[in-house]
């Protein structure tokens, strides 16, 4: 289940909820092409529960090209 975050604490699967975007990153391998900060800021980040990339893709959530890879867009 996704719910909203305001910070990345805590968490290592972030999603974008920004309608045409909807993709996970992962907080290890975050690079600054993943501009989780614009993420944060505009109230579009959502955790995982539980905080796997296997439930982010059960929410269709793809992932991001840059720390993931694999991005079906």
């Amino acid at each position: 289940m996704a719910y909203p975050v305001n910070s990345t604490v805590g968490i290592r699967f972030l999603g974008n909820n920004d309608p045409g975007h909807m993709e996970v990153h992962d907080l290890t391998k975050k690079t600054n092409n993943c501009q989780v900060d614009e993420i944060l800021r505009a109230k579009h980040a959502v955790g995982f529960r539980p905080d796997t990339l296997e439930q982010a893709h059960k929410e269709e959530y793809d992932n991001c090209a840059w720390c993931i890879g694999g991005s079906t867009r």
